[in-house]
């Protein structure tokens, strides 16, 4: 049998919102790795960093402002169910990833490292909240509503910006920091491809 013939089993409210903890708990965690070791992401959360490490304010802050002029794509192409799951994820993810160097702390703190797991971290936040018709807002809104409107491709939109962002990363990191970063970034998206394929996980809320 196809699994696309399969019945779906909709998510329950209270499922909806311990992945909506859980998945901004997991990605406030991979924001605190990568900002204590001076790294950074692409899409909004890479805005954020360069912002942050730029200015002193701090990534929570800097997130939860860029982010604001997409809800009105959001509404547009999504639909309002859709942008207030994403709102609220994002305010959560803004309060997470400060509270969260308020609860934990390292000693030692290896790049590579913080590389790979903040980035798989990340990746497996964001995964969660897919699953739940839930996203990070931003970049990928805006790829998807000029992929509609004007039939650009929104993996080349994201893409685009996204190297932009990591070279814009030069001018406020070292370069191996950045070359980490990017490696980070692949961790992340390999999370993403490798589980969220339709077919394999037919749940909705």
């Amino acid at each position: 049998m196809d699994p696309q013939d399969l019945p779906t089993d909709p998510h329950r409210p209270y499922e909806d919102v311990m992945a909506m903890l859980v998945g901004t708990l997991f990605v406030a965690l991979g924001v605190t790795f990568y900002t204590q070791a001076l790294l950074l992401t692409g899409s909004t959360a890479g805005m954020a960093f360069l912002l942050q490490y730029a200015s002193g304010w701090r990534f929570g802050v800097w997130f939860f402002l860029i982010n604001l002029p997409f809800y009105y794509l959001a509404v547009k192409r999504m639909g309002w169910s859709f942008t207030l799951r994403t709102f609220v994820a994002i305010a959560l993810v803004s309060l997470f990833s400060e509270l969260t160097g308020k609860w934990i702390a390292f000693d030692t703190l290896n790049p590579l490292y913080a590389s790979l797991m903040g980035g798989s971290l990340i990746g497996i936040g964001m995964l969660v909240l897919f699953r739940h018709r839930t996203s990070l807002g931003g970049i990928n809104i805006l790829a998807l509503y000029l992929q509609g409107r004007y039939g650009l491709r929104a993996g080349y939109v994201q893409l685009g910006i996204d190297g932009l962002i990591m070279l814009a990363a030069f001018l406020v990191l070292p370069p191996e920091r950045v070359g980490l970063s990017v490696l980070g970034a692949v961790a992340l998206n390999l999370i993403i491809a490798l589980n969220h394929k339709p077919g394999r996980y037919m749940g909705v809320s």
